[in-house]
């Protein structure tokens, strides 16, 4: 057992674990259905959906499935952005105790077919503008069986089942609502142990895999980040900054709000302007995001302020820079407090106290991602397994409510990662005397130059730190002389120019000489993953083809 003097930590009544509650998430969306039907659930720019609104327009769309064949046990693909039809869709397919297999929409054929194939959905879900893709994938592989188009807002058509010729349009989802009212077929209920989502990892270190959240996964994680967040005000609110299709947004903002009780405030897909309209109007309390994001808000706002009516607000999917949590800080009056989670942990696992700053580790000059959040236990071990002392390097090792089933029909991957000390992250990372978590990178990512050790982060912390750049990632390349070499992409701030000989000189005031870039590429924009991860494996593959 783990010795857990974190907990010394918490904050706000958070206990040291979370009892895991013997419902689903949708047992406790149904449960809130029934103690106040007319309260709000979803809120979409000018509408606004109350409970039962929510619960019915989810009973039609398994009307739809369950007459299309979904029961117990199949995949459902959801390829939809973050609007009501995708909360119902979820909640619908749920009703079959079926999995939901969210799909990112703006994948292209060949990303969606290796998806597809791997997850063998029985009807797809999708939004009218990935019609072609999906077409496309059908006809290669007559995936599924049944292909539903729908629109994300309320007043779209429906299309009939897949066919071979375009589909022609049906009625609208609100016709069909007033008009079929029915209840889907019994299939029975989903149980704790169910698989609830059949979440595919972004592929930013490799091919996809589809991890298996199961419904205790998710109704635990929904009631620790709502302990952990502090979600107990009249006025409390979740914006939906991450895409649903990802398991930040499926995790800390779907299940969150559904289980808890909380509106859900949707923006569709993340447009800066659109989503600070979005906060004025509505004026959600909390939301977590990647620090793209964050930065990208910043620099729409036309006065920052507008920020800080987001009380709470966390980021996680990549090691923040201290000095963005400065910037952001000064020009909203909020602190961005760090988070830490995997697909495979169903989200958040490990994060900053509310109302704590984290610190920075001396060693390693990295700010700490948090402690381990209730019922969750970090080892940090070796290449062999073993623990190592406080204040030294090792993979991070997770254990806990959150960790998933592993890996659909992949029994070598899901023996390799999830293994009996735990899961095994494959990241690096280092925990103080206190319990603080520091992840110094990826255990892929780790450049030898000149036979030293560099950490792209340690590197892109000093490029963060000049006042012109707003991002920046730093990848190592085969070297003939060096072994390997560093190169740094960077892209400017709103209105500032990059000059490459300053920018040199900055770094070498500022790192050992063997940690300086070789080379340094400005871009107007970095490649990123839908949640605003840089994608440091597509800047690798830019240098291999120029």
């Amino acid at each position: 057992m783990v010795k857990r003097e974190w907990t010394a930590l918490y904050t706000g009544g958070v206990q040291s674990d979370t009892v895991a509650p013997a419902a689903t998430v949708l047992d406790l969306f149904d449960a809130s259905v029934e103690a106040s039907p007319g309260a709000p659930s979803l809120r979409y720019f000018g509408r606004t959906l109350d409970r039962d609104e929510v619960r019915r327009l989810s009973v039609q769309i398994a009307g739809l499935l369950a007459d299309s064949g979904v029961g117990d046990g199949d995949r459902v693909g959801i390829s939809l952005q973050n609007g009501p039809v995708f909360v119902a869709a979820v909640l619908a397919t749920w009703r079959l105790r079926a999995v939901v297999v969210p799909l990112n929409p703006m994948l292209r054929a060949d990303e969606l077919d290796k998806i597809v194939t791997d997850a063998g959905p029985r009807a797809v879900l999708a939004h009218p503008e990935g019609y072609d893709v999906l077409t496309e994938v059908h006809r290669r592989r007559r995936s599924f069986r049944s292909f539903w188009v729908l629109q994300t807002e309320l007043a779209g058509h429906l299309r009939p089942p897949f066919a071979d010729g375009p589909p022609a349009l049906g009625p609208t989802l609100m016709d069909l609502l007033a008009d079929q009212p029915f209840e889907p077929a019994p299939t029975g209920h989903p149980q704790p142990d169910d698989i609830a989502l059949l979440t595919y990892t972004s592929g930013t270190t490799g091919p996809a895999k589809g991890a298996m959240n199961t419904h205790a996964n998710l109704a635990y994680h929904a009631l620790a980040l709502r302990d952990w967040f502090g979600l107990y005000e009249p006025d409390d609110a979740v914006l939906s900054i991450a895409p649903m299709f990802h398991i930040t947004g499926l995790g800390a903002h779907l299940a969150l709000a559904l289980g808890s009780g909380l509106p859900l405030v949707l923006t569709n897909r993340f447009e800066p302007s659109a989503v600070l309209a979005l906060i004025e109007e509505h004026r959600p309390t909390f939301t977590v995001g990647a620090i793209t994001a964050y930065l990208a808000l910043l620099d729409a706002a036309p006065d920052p302020k507008v920020l800080g009516i987001l009380r709470t607000v966390f980021s996680g999917g990549a090691p923040v820079p201290a000095t963005i949590i400065e910037r952001y800080e000064q020009a909203t009056g909020r602190y961005i407090h760090n988070i830490y989670g995997l697909t495979e942990t169903t989200s958040a696992c490990i994060a900053t106290p509310l109302g704590r700053r984290a610190p920075l580790d001396p060693g390693s000059g990295a700010l700490s991602v948090g402690v381990p959040m209730s019922g969750v236990d970090v080892r940090i071990v070796d290449e062999h397994g073993v623990p190592v002392p406080r204040g030294e390097q090792g993979e991070i090792v997770i254990v806990g409510p959150q960790v998933c089933a592993g890996y659909r029909g992949r029994p070598g991957e899901t023996a390799q990662a999830f293994r009996a000390d735990g899961l095994h992250t494959g990241d690096i990372g280092v925990q103080d005397a206190d319990g603080w978590i520091y992840v110094v990178d990826r255990k892929k990512d780790l450049v030898i130059v000149s036979g030293y050790k560099v950490w792209p982060r340690d590197v892109e912390d000093v490029l963060y730190a000049h006042p012109n750049i707003r991002e920046a990632a730093v990848v190592g390349q085969p070297d003939f002389y060096r072994g390997e070499a560093l190169i740094a992409f960077v892209s400017p701030r709103p209105g500032a120019a990059i000059d490459v000989d300053e920018l040199r000189g900055w770094c070498r005031e500022r790192l050992s000489a063997y940690k300086v870039p070789t080379e340094f590429r400005v871009a107007h924009e970095l490649p990123k993953t839908s949640t605003g991860k840089i994608l440091r494996r597509m800047l690798r593959d830019s240098i291999v083809h120029t």
